[in-house]
């Protein structure tokens, strides 16, 4: 595909000409609301981008065109060319940082500059998992906040309430809400899993398994089961309750109960004297 004003070749599923910054017409439907690259690589206003190294390990690489920026999460960067500047800043001012850190999140943003000529920037997220490469087309979406990787310094990103009861269960206080166009990066703990809702259809996702969903579905948080004895008994906590149409995107590994699995095995500290270690190996 070639861009209608310059003639530049566009990788197949881009939005923008990479060179001119010409808008592509939206690709026919899929079935999907969320378009992902299914390939893991396309071009946006002034960068290009590939995920490597799917699904258990991926690296996003993005190649920026001089004076070029991108956004990330604090501490997302793997490597940069030696040309490009790093800038961190509290997005949304003293009141958005503020709101990130409470939901978890670093109070900063980065953003990564190419000064004087092209430059690379590679990123990934702390825990072993997959990146998607989402194209949003003037769209709306909820990111659990842990799952923002980086995304077109174009986008909207603010940081929204997740309820009370969430706050009660000491989970999902706050959830990012991204609105524009362009590249959107989420990362997932594990695989991710696409649900698509029919208009009226209801569907339950334990937050901890929660990477982003469309802004057009409608979502409750409540406990897992009725009562506050078998919500315990049964293991899950606070769960999310979507009502169609939309699509959700789910990552098939929890890392709040990974933590908890392994917890026992970790050292503790004990009121006694010597070195203070004790391991429970489970027996």
């Amino acid at each position: 595909m070639n861009c209608p004003s310059c003639g530049a070749e566009i990788a197949a599923g881009g939005t923008f000409c990479g060179r001119c910054g010409t808008r592509m017409e939206a690709a026919p439907a899929s079935g999907h609301s969320i378009n992902i690259d299914a390939d893991g690589q396309g071009m946006g206003r002034g960068y290009s981008y590939q995920i490597e190294h799917q699904p258990a390990f991926s690296l996003a690489i993005l190649k920026l065109q001089a004076e070029q920026s991108i956004m990330a999460e604090a501490g997302a960067m793997v490597s940069m060319s030696a040309n490009v500047e790093l800038q961190s800043q509290m997005k949304g001012g003293l009141l958005g940082a503020l709101k990130r850190a409470a939901g978890g999140e670093s109070a900063f943003v980065s953003t990564f500059t190419a000064r004087g000529g092209p430059g690379e920037v590679t990123l990934a997220p702390g825990a072993p998992g997959d990146i998607a490469a989402i194209e949003m087309r003037n769209q709306t979406f909820f990111v659990q906040s842990s799952s923002y990787l980086a995304g077109d310094a174009s986008l909207v990103v603010d940081t929204k309430w997740g309820g009370a009861k969430s706050f009660f269960a000491g989970e999902g206080l706050f959830v990012l809400m991204v609105q524009g166009q362009g590249l959107l990066l989420v990362s997932s703990f594990g695989a991710i899993h696409r649900k698509t809702l029919q208009p009226g259809e209801r569907y339950v996702v334990d937050t901890g398994h929660l990477v982003a969903w469309e802004g057009t579905t409608q979502y409750t948080l409540r406990k897992a089961a009725a009562g506050f004895f078998r919500s315990m008994v049964s293991g899950e906590g606070i769960v999310a309750e979507f009502t169609g149409p939309g699509e959700l995107l789910v990552q098939t590994r929890n890392l709040a109960a990974l933590a908890g699995l392994l917890k026992p095995f970790f050292p503790s500290q004990s009121g006694s004297g010597g070195s203070g270690f004790s391991i429970n190996l489970g027996g």
